[in-house]
């Protein structure tokens, strides 16, 4: 019987035992297999695919649309003001105007 994973198909990989005087013996690293049943079917599966199969489903959810040329928008992080300025660029903060106060 192969000891490889049903699921993703991982099998043992090649290590090397090195000794204090560095000699190198290679090793077989098999992968961590687990008997399981899955929907009736007794398969061997690894630890990694096992994490995997519990996760739960991900719901994507509807992104925004970019910035177009010469449109306003605020950073998510940050939360500055932000413009695109031209195609293909990234959207760039916008500097504060100041104003100057004249005396009457």
């Amino acid at each position: 019987m192969a000891k490889k994973c049903d699921l993703c198909g991982r099998g043992a990989t090649k290590g090397a035992s090195r000794s204090h005087s560095k000699i190198q013996t290679l090793k077989r690293q098999n992968i961590n297999l687990q008997s399981k049943v899955l929907e009736g079917v007794k398969v061997k599966v690894c630890t990694s695919c096992m994490r995997t199969l519990a996760k739960p489903d991900r719901v994507k959810t509807k992104r925004k649309p970019a910035l177009k040329v010469g449109e306003f928008g605020t950073a998510k992080k940050t939360g500055k003001k932000i413009v695109k300025l031209t195609k293909g660029a990234k959207a760039k903060p916008v500097k504060a105007v100041k104003t100057v106060k004249t005396k009457k």
